[in-house]
């Protein structure tokens, strides 16, 4: 059973086009996807260019994005701490953490911005806390917290395949 999550717009314009999966590199495709049956998880016109839509099987939550590049398929969870995406800000390809500001962009599944808390990027290097403009800095003592902070890494996207058929978006998911 497929069960749908709110949906948020993208504050601006982009023109109507005709819907298609977005494409991501083959390393970042999720685990358990690559024979996995496709599930139909909602109609095209639920779905239109510049928002987003979180749809759940299981325990399993996907945020489905519909951008100029087409339509990604991605866990609906931050790579930092997990915070739902569908609650984010969308502009463009990237989409804006909720919680900490972190940045992540869906073309190539890497942070834009690292989120405010630093840590580790992908590739392991370490990026300190920073305050938006106009907040007081960061103060980041030392401590187990702060250890953690500069431990945690920040990961990489990793997309569910997504074909469109008959007016339907469907996409790979793994068995639950």
């Amino acid at each position: 059973m497929i069960s749908l999550g709110s949906s948020y717009r993208f504050a601006g314009s982009i023109a109507a086009m005709t819907m298609t999966p977005a494409p991501f590199r083959p390393r970042l495709q999720a685990a358990g996807t690559a024979d996995a049956p496709f599930h139909s998880v909602l109609g095209v016109d639920d779905l239109p260019v510049g928002s987003m839509r979180r749809v759940s099987r299981g325990d399993l939550d996907v945020l489905l994005v519909h951008t100029d590049r087409g339509v990604f398929a991605t866990e609906d969870r931050c790579p930092h701490m997990s915070a739902p995406l569908s609650i984010g800000i969308l502009d463009g390809c990237v989409i804006q953490c909720p919680l900490h500001e972190g940045r992540f962009d869906l073309e190539s599944g890497d942070p834009a911005q690292m989120p405010t808390t630093g840590g580790l990027d992908p590739d392991g290097v370490y990026h300190p806390t920073w305050s938006p403009a106009g907040r007081d800095p960061k103060v980041d003592p030392p401590g187990t917290k702060a250890e953690a902070r500069r431990l945690t890494r920040v990961r990489r996207f990793r997309y569910f395949p997504v074909r469109i058929v008959d007016d339907r978006i469907e996409v790979a998911l793994p068995a639950v």
